[in-house]
């Protein structure tokens, strides 16, 4: 890993760090305020029975979130479109650009005419893109807790499981960095990498909804790394430790494959 090269991407990526890192903390500030506001009430309406079973039943399956407690509130803001797209401006647009954007540009060359080696490139890469995607879902963590304890809710959630949620989501989202870059590292151009990132990503999360809804699609939900992140599970201190060795596979194969690929590439001549 090369210090110099790390210390330049930070300063090139802290401002759009600060504006994702403060937008997750403001969403994820929000999960404990919609509960304590909401949680009760439409508990209280459930219990009732106005809603149909079926219908709380639905909710529920899809990553379980649901505003019906703490825990399942603040699964639904982390299981969100919203945040996910947020994290997605590191965990694919940063790693996805990391080497592809560079080659396009033309800069690519310059960079490596200084004394830094093709795989040290890429380890700093790899290591920039998790470092983000950890500062971003910490925001968002957070956030979170300090709604919670404003509101008089942080009993209801254990600081160690917000900390496990934290760290699951780094692995899970350095996974996907990791084929990001490995995609970014195979090609001249930006579009492919993006295209491979962002479509891997999308086609993982679809998966893993339908699977959600539909019972004959759950045997294709082990094919999605969100899969293997659970997030009311592990608020409720119950992490699969399985799940989350496959997440490290995953990033760990992928990012064997830019080490090995990259330096056998030639570059040649921008065109």
């Amino acid at each position: 890993m090369n210090r110099t090269l790390l210390l330049r991407t930070w300063r090139a990526q802290r401002s759009k760090l600060l504006v994702v890192a403060v937008a997750l903390a403001a969403w994820g500030f929000c999960m404990p305020v919609i509960y304590a506001a909401y949680g009760a009430q439409f508990q209280h309406v459930v219990d009732s029975g106005l809603i149909p079973k079926q219908m709380t039943d639905l909710l529920s399956d899809i990553g379980g979130g649901n505003i019906f407690s703490l825990g399942g509130a603040i699964s639904l803001g982390f299981i969100h479109p919203i945040a996910v797209a947020l994290i997605c401006v590191f965990a694919v647009g940063f790693a996805a650009n990391a080497v592809a954007g560079e080659r396009q540009r033309g800069t690519l060359e310059v960079l490596l005419a200084r004394p830094i080696s093709r795989r040290s490139l890429i380890l700093t890469l790899y290591v920039a893109t998790v470092a983000f995607i950890a500062i971003s879902l910490a925001a968002f963590i957070v956030g979170t807790a300090v709604a919670a304890t404003l509101w008089g809710v942080a009993r209801e959630v254990d600081p160690v499981a917000l900390v496990a949620l934290w760290l699951s989501g780094v692995l899970l989202f350095a996974a996907f960095g990791a084929v990001c870059l490995a995609a970014s590292a195979s090609f001249d151009r930006l579009t492919p990498p993006l295209g491979i990132g962002l479509g891997y990503l999308l086609v993982s999360y679809f998966i893993d909804v339908l699977g959600s809804l539909w019972p004959d699609a759950r045997g294709l939900q082990p094919l999605s790394l969100f899969h293997y992140v659970r997030a009311p599970a592990v608020l409720a201190g119950r992490s699969d430790p399985a799940g989350l060795l496959v997440l490290v596979a995953v990033g760990a194969v992928a990012l064997t494959f830019a080490l090995v690929r990259f330096p056998r590439r030639d570059i040649a001549a921008p065109s």
